[in-house]
């Protein structure tokens, strides 16, 4: 059964994503990333965490390949271990190209020699767009202003606000990087009812569910 999800066009990309997407992290069952998909959950995060759960729904799922919007993250921090991570991970899923390749957690511009090695596995036809993540929330503007990422990826959540302030009201107006906001749940965090830079749930109020953390802000797109 398929089930209507609100989308929005993810920035310059022109690709077309509901507003809430899935990872591979805490061990998320081949299952769960089905019915989600099925429920059109279509951005697909195989990232920090390549889980073999979360693989097996990728190939499960390979027949709706063209539903999907696939984003594959590398940590590398040597140019050349780029193309080998990404191309590791599309055989292990039985894809030829990801849409999106994430060069994750940088808290300063990309290495000129890291931005060509991804370039260059771009060029190759492994992925279509490259995207990057960072929690400074001072660099978003400036990389969505650029043109060297379609997608920039950032920290946003009850836990580590901000992004209010120093990222959504300094963006360009058009032709700007699409934006994704992850870790919506400080890593589970907030729904567990952990204490965080020590603060805490006030006493008498609930534990958040994962939908009390999700991000309503329409400008994050």
């Amino acid at each position: 059964m398929r089930l209507s999800f609100e989308r929005a066009t993810l920035g310059r990309t022109g690709l077309e994503v509901g507003r809430l997407g899935i990872s591979a992290g805490y061990g998320v069952p081949t299952g769960a990333v089905e019915r989600a998909f099925e429920r059109g959950v279509n951005y697909l995060y195989w990232g920090s965490m390549r889980t073999k759960q979360f693989a097996q729904a990728l190939r499960n799922l390979a027949s709706q390949r063209d539903r999907m919007v696939l984003l594959i993250q590398s940590y590398s921090r040597m140019a050349a271990l780029v193309a080998a991570s990404l191309e590791r991970a599309l055989h292990a899923i039985g894809c030829n190209h990801a849409d999106l390749l994430l060069l994750g957690m940088w808290q300063k511009p990309v290495p000129p020699r890291i931005l060509d090695a991804a370039r260059e596995a771009q060029r190759r036809g492994l992925v279509r767009h490259l995207a990057v993540s960072t929690h400074k929330r001072t660099l978003v503007p400036e990389i969505a202003r650029g043109s060297d990422y379609d997608v920039v990826q950032f920290r946003y959540n009850a836990a580590h606000p901000g992004a209010e302030h120093d990222i959504f009201p300094q963006l360009p107006a058009a032709d700007r990087a699409g934006l994704v906001s992850f870790t919506a749940t400080s890593w589970g965090q907030l729904t567990r009812g952990r204490r965080w830079f020590g603060r805490g749930i006030p006493k008498g109020e609930p534990t958040p569910t994962g939908d009390d953390c999700r991000p309503r802000d329409r400008s994050a797109r």
